[in-house]
């Protein structure tokens, strides 16, 4: 059953005609997935929030995805904040939440998932999961997470012949993965079907960490949340929920196969709990030892106890938040820190920028492990608020913590490699002394 319009006067978003005047001269661009290759472009960031707090980017056609109208990025913390709690003026609904405008025809099923979705149907959708991800569910995972962290943690220590190892391959990855899975209940002979749903879902605009695009009749790469590229994680979605029905257990999936959803919305909840839960940790986890290695001041306040733990995974998660940008589309004509925006447009709140924000965080270039408050936006606000975010923290807390126990300071031996992708801040290879060279 497809969710019904928060307002039903407002009709699908088309592509508008940007005015002249919008395309201001100086306008760094925070478009192009290609410049996250080499780093947030955090100076960007500072002069758009410093002169173009509401600024109008241009979408041009990159590695063969197709060009959009543009939209306006919106880049301070207040901003970012003010449009992720107004559904009513910022739509997830209407255009979905990814910066690429999805097909038309893919739109409808698109808003099938609780994140493309407004109150009050989403707060239906999110009432229904959050009774199968509960708190104590999740806390009583802390000791599985702890002993996985710790197991990976020394393989990678004991197998590293020159004392480096890439800790995404040895240990984030693979710890993101076999705690979101144990969560959800998947069998341990399925697993790594999640990672390649995910790699192709959230990689595709990185021409190496993803498979080649399959393209449509036109030519043009499909969309990989299209449901033409779905259809083997719903079908196993229906296969896994049929068999928890008929073996429950004290697992996610069972409490969603007996929650009451229909169908589509069960296969969309395995889709946005399969991703985004496996890549939450996946891009943050090694985000915050690169973070680590590359300011050992701080890492000796975690190490030696002066930082708390819970304020260091806050303070690191500020720092390297795991999604970039989130869209939403003006349900109406409005204004956003004096910029007029039109029904239909697009606009983009980017969580890195706001995370930097001079308004709100003094020196926020300096990682402070023992920052407080820390009102960043990493996990989004609003009603979109992540839902998993305390299965997140406690990952990332359970990881440092593991990590000053038995690991030396982490050191990079060589440089990281971060996704092509102005959504997801993800690193792909995290090279890091692990113990002394063998002789």
């Amino acid at each position: 059953m497809e969710p019904a319009a928060p307002d039903p006067a407002v009709p699908v978003p088309v592509p508008l005609p940007v005015p002249v005047a919008a395309r201001l001269p100086g306008v760094p661009d925070v478009f192009d997935p290609r410049l996250y290759a080499a780093g947030v472009p955090h100076e960007r960031y500072r002069v758009l929030r410093e002169r173009h707090p509401v600024a109008w980017q241009e979408e041009p056609e990159v590695q063969g995805w197709p060009a959009g109208p543009g939209f306006w990025a919106v880049t301070r913390h207040a901003d970012v904040v003010r449009v992720l709690r107004d559904h009513t003026a910022y739509s997830s609904w209407l255009g979905a939440t990814q910066i690429r405008d999805p097909d038309p025809a893919d739109l409808p099923f698109l808003r099938r998932t609780m994140l493309n979705q407004d109150p009050p149907e989403h707060g239906r959708l999110r009432r229904l999961v959050s009774r199968a991800f509960t708190p104590g569910r999740v806390d009583a995972f802390a000791g599985r997470a702890r002993e996985r962290a710790r197991t990976l943690l020394a393989a990678a220590r004991d197998g590293a012949e020159d004392g480096a190892a890439d800790l995404v391959r040895t240990v984030t990855d693979e710890y993101a993965l076999l705690n979101l899975t144990d969560l959800l209940g998947v069998p341990a002979a399925d697993r790594g079907l999640l990672l390649e749903w995910t790699v192709r879902v959230i990689g595709y605009q990185d021409p190496e960490d993803a498979p080649a695009p399959l393209l449509g009749p036109d030519g043009k790469p499909l969309n990989p949340r299209s449901p033409a590229l779905l259809g083997e994680m719903f079908d196993y979605a229906r296969e896994l929920a049929a068999y928890k029905r008929a073996h429950p257990a004290d697992d996610v999936m069972t409490a969603l196969a007996q929650g009451g959803l229909d169908p589509a919305e069960l296969e969309m909840f395995f889709f946005l709990l399969t991703v985004a839960g496996n890549d939450t940790v996946r891009s943050a986890a090694p985000g915050g030892l690169l973070a680590l290695a590359r300011d050992p001041d701080a890492y000796r306040t975690l190490a030696d106890g002066t930082a708390p733990a819970d304020r260091a995974v806050e303070e690191l998660l500020r720092v390297h938040p795991p999604v970039l940008s989130f869209r939403r589309t003006a349900a109406r004509d409005t204004e956003l820190a004096g910029t007029r925006i039109r029904a239909g447009d697009k606009v983009v709140v980017f969580h890195a920028s706001a995370n930097h924000d001079e308004r709100v965080f003094t020196d926020p270039h300096r990682l402070d492990l023992g920052r407080a408050p820390n009102p960043h936006v990493s996990f989004g606000d609003g009603p979109h608020v992540c839902l998993g975010a305390h299965f997140a923290r406690l990952q990332l807390r359970t990881l440092y913590e593991e990590w000053r126990t038995v690991m030396p300071a982490p050191e990079l031996t060589a440089e990281p490699r971060r996704l092509v992708s102005n959504f997801i801040n993800g690193i792909t290879r995290l090279p890091l002394r692990v113990s002394a060279p063998r002789r």
